[in-house]
């Protein structure tokens, strides 16, 4: 673990913990995107080493844009018309981990930024512990983590398999989700691997 914690240790991360791949998406990882990480590369690397690990127990997620935003989606896409498109538009697609998804694991589709809800309860088998990666840390990254532990899941964030917004804010998160352990934990691609 990061910030002198002692790193995960093998009783923490069972033979049940599931991988969630939030938001792997062009639409995060593709320029001239204003939602695009500058950090992608890093995070879908750092996904990439953690996956033979989670070999059918994988969950990826997708964020699309509502068909009609309502409450305050309006002004937020007031925002970000760029967006405001079905979601079998190529902006939302999962082209990086297209051979993650072709060889069966789930993908759970939401259009809010959490991801957390029954449908990624099921996906990822009830698992009691959930490992985490992917975009962004400071958007869909902690609202699925917050939430996952709000209803009792072991989180444990994967931070450079991870991307923000920016780095700061990929930081910011990160500290944020400190603040949660025991219940999220923030550790390393390294830290995860020697725990399995």
């Amino acid at each position: 673990m990061s910030s002198g914690a002692d790193a995960v240790g093998p009783d923490v991360v069972g033979p049940d913990a599931a991988l969630v791949v939030i938001d792997m998406q062009d639409v995060f990882a593709v320029p001239p995107s204003p939602w695009a990480s500058p950090d992608y590369p890093r995070a879908l690397a750092g996904t990439r080493r953690l996956l033979p690990a989670f070999t059918g127990r994988t969950v990826l997620t997708r964020y699309v844009a509502p068909a009609v935003p309502d409450g305050a989606w309006r002004a937020y896409f007031d925002q970000w018309p760029f967006a405001l498109v079905p979601e079998d538009d190529p902006l939302y697609e999962i082209t990086d981990l297209a051979d993650v998804v072709a060889a069966g694991a789930p993908v759970v589709t939401r259009t809010t930024f959490g991801k957390w809800g029954p449908e990624l309860a099921a996906a990822t088998r009830d698992a009691g512990t959930l490992v985490v990666a992917g975009v962004a840390t400071d958007c869909c990254v902690i609202s699925t983590a917050l939430a996952a532990a709000d209803a009792g899941r072991r989180v444990l964030v994967v931070e450079d398999a991870c991307a923000g917004s920016t780095p700061e804010n990929h930081e910011r998160a990160l500290e944020i989700m400190r603040l949660y352990a025991p219940l999220i934990e923030v550790a390393t691609v390294a830290d995860m691997l020697g725990a399995l």
